[in-house]
């Protein structure tokens, strides 16, 4: 029984590539030093529909931004700015 690799398998079609755009830190682009919790507008691009923080994997900021924006995040919902859980925040 011989092992195949993946040079080994042919298509008849090519197959698709899905290519993504590269995630980027819009705070080390636009160059944002601080995150001010009562610019709720700007947090809610944060912050998915039931009121949850969205990760870093998903929004591509760096760890360093994504703390600052998760700290701003929590202390708009303490002063009640931001909802802590909703249905259907956008």
């Amino acid at each position: 029984m011989a092992i195949r690799s993946n040079k080994d398998i042919k298509y008849l079609t090519a197959q698709k590539v899905i290519k993504r755009p590269k995630k980027y830190c819009r705070f080390r682009k636009y160059n944002i030093r601080y995150i001010d919790y009562k610019e709720t507008e700007f947090l809610l691009n944060f912050i998915n529909e039931q009121g949850k923080i969205l990760p870093r994997r998903i929004t591509g900021n760096s760890l360093k931004y994504q703390r600052k924006v998760s700290e701003a995040i929590k202390r708009a919902r303490h002063l009640a700015l931001l909802p802590y859980v909703t249905d259907l925040l956008k």
